[in-house]
């Protein structure tokens, strides 16, 4: 992906997509999104979840996750610790441990690494790989592909807005 494709997925990224590219290209090689409907998918994806590239960090406070046993969030403080993070936003301390032992980052000790544009890049498509969305990518389910990113379909319609541009812009 160039630059000028990025850019054009993501008009409201601006100089972020400079920053984002290489990172982004790297990741998507690494975790096999490697077709142009599994990079048009991935994309349109962490365009919604990420504001197009300005957060890699929940703007939420994180307190709606404190006590959920569902994400690991056993301890005091875990809500708001391990927010998402990453352009795809990592949440709960048992993602974060698992996420930090595929990509060999002490996550426990440094949430905040996943606010790095590498670690937000290789996060996202860690998560993408590990929940077999390049599958649902090559056949084309964006409703599914939304679900399992999201918990449901919070801005489907952006997602799949941003998912026709996508297409457009790589093939």
């Amino acid at each position: 992906m160039t630059l000028d494709q990025l850019s054009k997925i993501m008009p409201y990224a601006r100089a972020r997509a400079a920053i984002f590219l290489g990172p982004l290209n790297a990741a998507m090689a690494e975790f096999g999104i490697n077709t142009p409907a599994r990079q048009a998918s991935f994309l349109s994806q962490i365009a919604h979840e990420s504001g197009q590239l300005q957060y890699v960090r929940e703007l939420a406070s994180g307190d709606a996750y404190e006590g959920r046993r569902d994400l690991g969030n056993t301890m005091v403080g875990d809500g708001r610790r391990f927010r998402g993070r990453g352009l795809i936003q990592i949440t709960g301390r048992t993602n974060y441990v698992a996420c930090g032992a595929a990509l060999g980052l002490d996550l426990l000790g440094a949430p905040e690494l996943l606010e790095q544009p590498v670690n937000a890049c290789r996060s996202a498509a860690w998560f993408w790989k590990t929940r077999g969305l390049n599958e649902l990518a090559d056949i084309g389910d964006q409703v599914r592909v939304t679900r399992r990113v999201n918990g449901g379909t919070n801005g489907l319609t952006e997602r799949l807005a941003l998912f026709a541009v996508a297409q457009q812009v790589l093939t």
